[in-house]
């Protein structure tokens, strides 16, 4: 040590000494970089205790929610949330009822839970709640500017009347034959099933089904030129903007790493991409099909200003990437559930005979207008949903203060609750859809409660697609949010491509039941990926194995 440390260290030591703290002889006689290191950790464990001393000694504000009891400050309940969010919603609701604050990373967010919770928060007045101050952050680097959550509410209702024109009965009944074509060119190209090829082939499903979708989608949808251009390059740029819809991007939205950089190339890219098949379009030279762009083209806001061609690529690469995340997670947790259970696979194999077959023995193609009734294909997707909903936590900002009525405070307390401005309220409908207070043996795979007249599942669907009807700006649509069931979301965000979401799904499905069969190729059901922005299987890993008469 120098001449010069010596000095400074005694100096420190007598100012502390002054203060009246005083040193243990122990430790001044550590060597300086041990010093450091208790002085570190001992302040790290001063700090923690503060923390835990605080919310045991101190009395709480009865206003307020009770906060989720934590450690750490700032991380607070980061972890407990982030390894299983429902384990965490309901072990904090049994302990602190359906209102409850916690600490993510230094943001202060409360939780409203069960129906009347949802309501609270999706049902809530853009005067009190705000999608868009909780998410631009994160969509609007992927999806671009001026579109979703980067513009006032009002321009959003906007946008999605404006696709929601694009979904037609007409543009609907095209899209069952063109997924067909495409599943028969990916089972037979891709994975190499069919007649004098593989019989059965081992995949990765969720990694399957994210190309399928992606590729359906683009056919349908999107539209002919951008089917054409997803080749190497498309699929890399689409996988580096994926990238930016993480966790990480979600709580840190600037970070200095190459993958936020890659993110903004590719955004910049895609974004080029719809704008050159625009300007094709505007010369005359291409021939295109019932499609969302040329949908959009054309679009005027109530104030007479048009939809840029910019803006038009933007909403398509929204319409891109939020469809293909659910559908691709719902599609692979709903065969992961059929080749787990064969009965009810060979039960959909029959319906289709049933309804779809020929006298020589095949069966028909399937129809915009025939999915609307094959009961138990209704079931499975419905069954999958509620077990499975794509979306753990849908945020909102609170900007101004909002009441919490009297019946969702803990039996406990004696009044109602404030949830004050700046924090942020949480909704978790798949809290509602897994509560086993509703549904009976609510973490088992039952199609079967669907088909149940005066059931819970019929009374849901009731409540979700019959409740009052309100016009936000893109059509009438049930308000659904004190449902037990919310599939789709609720309120003002409820998704405009829920009818498409079906016809894709319900198609897919289809084709696979009629050419093949599944098997689980792991030990035991496949767990759940709650580290994703999307709930997502681990480790999906199947077999597709052809039916005997397709050998």
């Amino acid at each position: 040590m120098s001449l010069n440390d010596t000095f400074e260290k005694s100096t420190t030591l007598l100012k502390l000494n002054e203060l009246g703290i005083n040193i243990p002889p122990w430790y001044t006689s550590l060597p300086l970089a041990i010093q450091i290191i208790v002085g570190f950790v001992g302040s790290v464990g001063l700090i923690i205790g503060l923390n835990v001393l605080r919310q045991l000694a101190l009395p709480r504000n009865k206003s307020l929610p009770p906060v989720v009891f934590h450690y750490i400050p700032w991380f607070g309940s980061a972890a407990y949330y982030g390894e299983d969010p429902y384990k965490f919603f309901f072990e904090c609701r049994d302990k602190y009822g359906d209102v409850f604050s916690f600490i993510l990373m230094g943001r202060k967010i409360t939780v409203a839970l069960g129906p009347k919770g949802n309501n609270l928060s999706l049902g809530g007045k853009t005067s009190q709640v705000r999608a868009e101050d909780a998410y631009t952050h994160l969509t609007t680097p992927v999806f671009g500017k001026g579109v979703v959550y980067d513009c006032p509410n009002e321009m959003l209702m906007q946008q999605k009347k404006f696709i929601k024109s694009g979904l037609t009965t007409e543009a609907l009944q095209s899209y069952p034959p063109l997924i067909d074509l495409e599943c028969e060119e990916f089972f037979s190209h891709e994975l190499g099933l069919g007649k004098e090829k593989k019989s059965s082939v081992k995949v990765d499903l969720l990694k399957t089904m994210s190309e399928l979708i992606i590729l359906t989608a683009s056919r349908t949808l999107q539209g002919k030129e951008v089917r054409q251009g997803i080749n190497g390059k498309f699929a890399q740029y689409y996988e580096d903007l994926d990238g930016g819809f993480t966790p990480l991007n979600f709580m840190f939205p600037n970070l200095p790493l190459p993958s936020y950089r890659r993110r903004d190339k590719a955004q910049k890219a895609m974004s080029d991409f719809y704008m050159k098949i625009i300007e094709e379009r505007k010369k005359g030279e291409t021939d295109h099909e019932l499609d969302m762009i040329a949908s959009l083209q054309g679009s005027v806001y109530k104030d007479g200003v048009p939809l840029t061609d910019r803006d038009i690529s933007h909403i398509m690469i929204a319409l891109l990437m939020a469809g293909q995340h659910t559908s691709s997670a719902t599609s692979s947790w709903a065969l992961l559930h059929l080749a787990d259970r064969p009965d009810i696979l060979e039960g959909l194999y029959q319906e289709q005979v049933k309804y779809f077959g020929k006298a020589d023995g095949t069966l028909g193609p399937m129809t915009y207008e025939s999915i609307k009734d094959l009961p138990l294909m209704d079931s499975v997707i419905r069954e999958t949903l509620r077990m499975h909903a794509p979306i753990h936590s849908i945020y909102r900002k609170v900007i101004s203060d909002i009441p919490v009525p009297p019946s969702l405070a803990a039996p406990s307390e004696q009044s109602s609750y404030i949830i004050p401005k700046g924090h942020f309220i949480l909704a978790a409908p798949g809290v509602s859809q897994m509560d086993p207070r509703i549904w009976q043996n609510s973490k088992t795979w039952t199609p079967e409660r669907w088909l149940e007249e005066k059931g819970v599942g019929q009374a849901a669907v009731e409540s979700y697609t019959k409740s009052e009807q309100v016009d936000y700006g893109f059509g009438s649509v049930s308000k659904g949010t004190e449902s037990p069931y919310q599939p789709f979301g609720a309120g003002r965000h409820r998704c405009v491509g829920e009818q498409f979401a079906y016809t894709q799904l319900s198609t897919i499905i289809a084709y696979i039941v009629r050419h093949f069969t599944m098997k689980l190729e792991v030990p035991s059901f496949p767990e759940t990926n709650y580290r994703t922005m999307i709930v997502l299987p681990k480790n999906p890993q199947v077999s597709f194995t052809l039916r005997k008469q397709e050998v």
